[in-house]
């Protein structure tokens, strides 16, 4: 071999088999492989915005203390209240026999309670409120007014209506109850209580009665008469208890009506 084939490369003369020469000092980019492809790190997903507040949490500082502010007030009057009727339907007590007056200024009138519900002896009669009048004439002549059911008024206007008012369901019937609860078997007030309440009877009586057809023009109403209608609710068939059904009476005297009574009442 001389030395022309020692020192020289051999030449290929197919062109299709020339090796590109490459520049100098920049070596050749490989194609990437699978395992460099999975080095390079996938980017993650953007977070997502955050949902708007809503309800307290959307509220400034200031008006979230106002809500806290009105809750704690809540949850004080409903403690109270709570406490409250308890003192009221419990047995006397320290704490009732010192603070019994406060006790009632805050149950009285709205939130009475009673046991009437659970009695076990509840009642069994029917009372009726009735009354009647005496009436002068514009021509000086006077008359009596038959007995109106002031009770049985309340019931029609009662019956068969979803919303009925405090003063159709209670206003007769507690004014009845404290008469009898204020005055002796011989219709004597007891206290000073009594006088009130036949003031406040008599003044129901004016009342109802400006309501009535029975007063004409020119009729001036003297005096009304009221008493009560008390008959026992008949035992169901298969009770063998025998209760009697004839309704007893209790007539109060006839009370003379002043100015005050019907300023207002009478139309």
């Amino acid at each position: 071999m001389d030395a022309h084939d020692r020192g020289s490369t051999p030449r290929h003369d197919d062109p299709g088999t020339q090796a590109t020469p490459s520049t100098p000092g920049t070596p050749s980019d490989p194609a990437p492989g699978p395992e460099a492809s999975a080095a390079i790190p996938t980017p993650l997903p953007a977070a997502p915005d955050p949902d708007p507040r809503t309800g307290v949490a959307a509220l400034s500082l200031r008006h979230q203390i106002g809500v806290a502010l009105a809750l704690a007030l809540v949850a004080i009057a409903v403690c109270v209240h709570i406490g409250m009727v308890f003192l009221h339907v419990a047995p006397v007590n320290t704490v009732t026999r010192q603070h019994g007056g406060a006790v009632d200024d805050w149950i009285y009138p709205e939130f009475e309670q009673n046991w009437k519900l659970f009695a076990p002896n509840p009642l069994q009669q029917n009372v009726a409120v009735q009354m009647r009048a005496r009436i002068r004439g514009a021509d000086g002549g006077s008359r009596t007014t038959g007995w109106y059911d002031l009770s049985a008024q309340d019931g029609r206007a009662i019956d068969g209506n979803p919303l009925p008012s405090h003063t159709q369901q209670n206003e007769l019937r507690r004014s009845w109850d404290l008469f009898v609860a204020t005055h002796d078997a011989n219709n004597r007030p007891i206290g000073l209580r009594g006088s009130l309440s036949e003031t406040y009877l008599r003044r129901i009586a004016v009342l109802r009665m400006g309501r009535e057809d029975a007063l004409a023009r020119g009729d001036v109403l003297v005096s009304v008469q009221m008493r009560s209608r008390t008959s026992n609710v008949p035992p169901p068939k298969w009770s063998d208890e025998k209760v009697s059904v004839q309704p007893v009476f209790r007539e109060l005297s006839w009370w003379p009506v002043t100015a005050d009574d019907t300023e207002g009442s009478i139309r």
